[in-house]
């Protein structure tokens, strides 16, 4: 029985006749899901965009999770899906930031419906760490084109609706800053000082499926540096929060 996904259903509202509907499947394969049945790759990565979820938390034992990590250069570790990075990984970044924390995604709901997340940055900004967070215009077309590649529809602005709902009680922080942004966003980027986990986009799969790279700046290195210019660069032409 996979009670993640049952509870998950539940949380979104959805039957297996909608599941069925939604992703093109029969009702009984749906059933046959939340009996334990893991679904195929495809199918795995529509359902947990369906529900907002991550696939690891749907089916922790599916597939290759393990990161490979390269034998040297500016990339420290890669990750074959988003939703393969340690929880641990995300936690221990952000509460070492000693001089600033950035965040550039569509929702980054994922990080941001998390307590244990949300509080380490509320934390890293009461001790006067600067943390910025650009996050998509709901109501830009941008926002609403990446909702029909990832085939869920006006659910990404809700999720980005979500997310700044969520984040409300960081806002009353000095340190910490809101943006939103109208950009057709290539990759999402978290960082922390000096690394950065870059999350390239996929065309037609949601952002937790595709690969993150754990890249670190170093003084003569250009990949790290390459993001982190792209990141001021969205910075710079994104307008505030309310």
């Amino acid at each position: 029985m996979n009670d993640a996904l049952r509870r998950a259903l539940m949380s979104a509202g959805l039957d297996h006749a909608d599941v069925a509907a939604r992703l093109g499947v029969d009702p009984k394969t749906v059933e046959q899901w939340c009996a334990g049945r893991v679904p195929y790759a495809r199918n795995r990565a529509a359902l947990a965009a369906l529900v907002g979820r991550d696939e690891h938390v749907l089916w922790p034992t599916s597939g290759h999770t393990r990161p490979r990590v390269p034998p040297g250069g500016e990339i420290l570790t890669i990750y074959p899906h988003r939703w393969a990075v340690p929880r641990e990984t995300w936690l221990r970044l952000f509460s070492r930031a000693e001089r600033g924390i950035g965040i550039l995604a569509y929702s980054a709901l994922f990080l941001i419906e998390d307590p244990g997340i949300t509080r380490t940055l509320a934390d890293r900004a009461r001790a006067g760490i600067r943390v910025r967070l650009l996050l998509g215009d709901p109501d830009s077309p941008e926002v609403a084109e990446r909702g029909k590649e990832e085939g869920i529809g006006d659910a990404m602005s809700a999720r980005v609706r979500n997310a700044l709902a969520l984040l409300r009680p960081l806002t009353a922080l000095p340190a910490v800053e809101i943006r939103l942004h109208r950009t057709a966003l290539y990759n999402s980027i978290y960082r922390a000082d000096d690394d950065l986990l870059v999350n390239p986009h996929v065309y037609g799969q949601p952002a937790a499926t595709a690969p993150v790279l754990h890249t670190r700046q170093t003084h003569d290195g250009i990949l790290a540096a390459n993001y982190l210019e792209s990141f001021e660069r969205v910075w710079g032409t994104s307008g505030l929060n309310g």
